[in-house]
């Protein structure tokens, strides 16, 4: 490895660390703003949208110049690879994110439909998701990628029982469609959450060992 692809490398790293800290900065503000919405909050998520979403074109515009200056091979191209693909990952989390924030306004009124669901689990699980994922790219720790991949079906656990709640509920309360569909929405970013961090543990997965794990199982 030359020198300028290893300073451009750990410069590329660097970005990508801190890229994953507001991500996973947004997401606890997200989930901290479903129990108890407040503008500060709702302004700071909005605020690390921004700053995720410029860092992920910075972030992609680098690994383009390094492919085209250096013309990474083995290792360091599958760290490139990976690198697209994650970045990506990380800007949609954000994006679900502020899905979620701007959906909690509809759910005001809904506190009985609120109190039936389990989004209490559900969160928590996104949020170790979140942790570990992230974890793992910066660690490059497989072990702990394979634990975020397999902890992805107790989140699609709690998202199918949200959904079967908020069917029976809906149609015993017609008069409550529209928070059921704000919920069922909210359900489905936070869910949508818990694939991407899936997608970096199959992406970390694929980094070190060069295993692609997608669709298996």
């Amino acid at each position: 490895m030359t020198m300028h692809l290893e300073r451009d490398l750990e410069k590329l790293r660097k970005s990508l660390l801190m890229l994953s800290s507001h991500v996973e900065e947004a997401i606890g503000n997200v989930l901290q703003y479903m129990d108890q919405q407040d503008d500060a909050t709702a302004k700071r998520i909005q605020e690390l949208e921004d700053q995720i979403n410029d860092m992920e074109v910075d972030i992609e515009g680098d690994c383009l110049k390094i492919l085209a200056l250096h013309q990474p091979v083995a290792a360091d191209l599958r760290f490139l690879i990976v690198v697209l693909k994650v970045n990506n990952d990380l800007e949609r989390m954000g994006d679900q994110a502020v899905n979620i924030a701007n959906r909690m306004s509809d759910t005001k009124d809904f506190a009985e439909l609120r109190a039936q669901l389990n989004f209490t689990n559900m969160n928590e699980g996104v949020r170790r998701m979140v942790r570990s994922s992230l974890d793992a790219l910066v660690q490059q720790d497989v072990e702990l990628a394979r634990k975020v991949v397999s902890m992805d079906d107790e989140v699609d656990a709690f998202h199918a029982e949200n959904f079967q709640t908020l069917r029976s509920y809906s149609h015993d309360h017609p008069d409550s469609i529209d928070g059921a569909l704000a919920f069922a929405t909210i359900s489905s970013n936070l869910e949508r959450i818990a694939d991407l961090c899936t997608n970096i543990g199959e992406e970390v997965i694929f980094m070190i060992e060069g295993e692609v794990v997608r669709h298996q199982g």
